[in-house]
């Protein structure tokens, strides 16, 4: 929304447990914490990674559906009852393959983005039963553009350096991070914002499931890599205000698009 003369977005991340294979449990307490969120003035609220299903991947053909169907349905609907936009990731069924595909529903209900996640984890066992994407678009919405990734996609710089150069303000980031790989989690996304001089909005669960404890932490770093708010490893819905038009003032006091120097090593990209 406009205030002030500002482009001004207010997010909650809402950082639970999920029950492993319980989809009609997640979705209960998804609705629980949409609703809050609405409640407390938020526009967009953000799920963890797979939030219906969690990491039951031995199942995955049965919790996944097309992306009109199933807990994508259901998603759209909780966005159009509330009026709130609501990003996560849930398992797609597409063309007889299984993806960790991220969504992006706006107030109305009506899908505005989806990005099908490009890594897959092999420490999660995630690629024996999933495919990869293999596009990585940036999208339009009322507020500019923004741009989706999974978990795993934060420890791959070239991603987010494309969207930043296609004109992403914001990437939303819905994860399963572990609890001993935090630290990384709690590095990386500040330097992702920090690097590419935009907003990285990241929103990991918490609890334990098939003996691996997940971390939280989740968190809203604006365009300097100053953490505007940061959970620890407990339930909760977090809640920060961001200034989208930070983006463009901090490009310009920062030039570092402008002396990038991509003709000497933009080769190697590749490589």
């Amino acid at each position: 929304m406009k205030a002030e003369g500002r482009n001004l977005l207010t997010l909650a991340l809402a950082q639970i447990d999920l029950a492993l294979g319980e989809p009609a449990r997640n979705l209960a307490s998804a609705r629980t914490h949409i609703s809050e969120a609405k409640a407390r003035g938020a526009e967009i609220v953000v799920l963890p990674e797979l939030w219906s299903s969690a990491y039951d991947l031995e199942h995955a053909a049965a919790h996944a559906s097309a992306l009109d169907g199933g807990m994508f349905a259901a998603m759209a609907n909780l966005a159009r009852a509330n009026q709130i936009a609501i990003v996560g990731s849930l398992l797609e069924a597409r063309a007889g393959r299984v993806y960790n595909t991220a969504t992006f529903f706006d107030a109305h209900g009506d899908r505005v983005g989806a990005y099908r996640k490009l890594h897959l984890v092999p420490m999660l066992d995630e690629d024996k039963f999933l495919t990869g994407g293999d596009d990585a678009r940036v999208f339009d919405a009322p507020f500019g553009k923004f741009a989706l990734g999974v978990c795993y996609d934060l420890r791959f710089p070239e991603l987010w350096r494309h969207y930043a150069l296609a004109g992403a303000r914001v990437v939303f980031l819905p994860a399963e991070w572990p609890q001993k790989r935090i630290a990384h989690w709690r590095a990386l996304l500040p330097a992702r914002a920090l690097e590419n001089q935009m907003f990285v909005v990241g929103c990991n669960r918490v609890g334990t499931s098939k003996g691996e404890t997940f971390g939280g932490d989740s968190m809203i770093v604006n365009p300097w890599g100053e953490i505007l708010v940061e959970g620890d490893d407990h339930a909760a819905l977090l809640l920060a205000q961001i200034d989208l038009d930070l983006v463009d003032d901090v490009r310009q006091r920062v030039p570092v698009f402008r002396d990038r120097r991509a003709e000497v090593y933009g080769k190697w990209q590749s490589q």
